[in-house]
């Protein structure tokens, strides 16, 4: 009989916290008691979990995955930690005319030195997520991926931040104009967009944007 992934995990997580009960473990994970019944009955361990068990007490995604690896990713203290971990979620962020695709799933981890990111934000509030779409070109291609701070919401003229707009996600740079506020485009085939005082004050900003990759496939 094949071992169930969640009871494993569970007895994992248990030891390693301390926490003496499923019902517990369910508050400290912010879910209802059944939600760990429906999870070993798929036999699958939620995405969510493994974000919140990473937040919450620092444990490896791998670890708690498989129980391979280091227990820990954090230290007591956050300069022993050569590392950390940022979640890749399954969201897509637009950079042409825009989608609101975005699901609290994580697809991914992404390893950056600590050091590094420290001197970029804040570690604990930043995400990364794929980008569609060219209007930022060539700056961010359409299939990039790009790391949100999502603790910086205060706009600086001309960085790139991720802002919804109604049930839309752009990235775009950001300008301040008098009773405006501008999204513009680094495609000059794409035009700004230009949002009044009303307009500007329904603007979500979703974060700045602080790095960028490209896989080359």
């Amino acid at each position: 009989m094949a071992v169930n992934k969640i009871d494993a995990l569970l007895k994992r997580i248990l030891d390693a916290t301390g926490i003496s009960s499923q019902s517990e473990l369910a508050n400290e994970l912010e879910i209802n008691r059944s939600g760990i019944t429906h999870a070993r009955h798929n036999n699958k361990i939620p995405d969510k979990w493994i974000v919140k068990l990473y937040r919450k007490f620092g444990f490896n995604p791998q670890w708690i995955e498989t129980g391979i690896g280091n227990v820990f990713i954090h230290t007591e203290s956050d300069s022993d930690v050569e590392f950390k971990y940022i979640p890749k979620v399954a969201a897509r962020l637009s950079a042409g005319t825009g989608s609101f695709e975005c699901e609290e799933t994580v697809t991914d981890y992404l390893s950056f030195q600590t050091r590094w990111l420290a001197g970029k934000g804040s570690v604990n509030h930043m995400v990364a997520m794929e980008v569609f779409g060219q209007s930022m070109e060539p700056m961010i291609k359409e299939g990039d991926t790009v790391l949100i701070d999502q603790s910086q919401k205060n706009i600086l003229a001309g960085a790139i931040y991720a802002v919804g707009v109604e049930d839309t996600i752009l990235i775009k740079r950001l300008e301040k104009h008098p009773n405006k506020l501008v999204l513009c485009s680094d495609n000059k085939d794409y035009e700004s967009i230009y949002l009044e005082s009303e307009e500007a004050d329904g603007l979500r900003i979703i974060g700045k944007v602080i790095w960028s990759c490209r896989e080359y496939r």
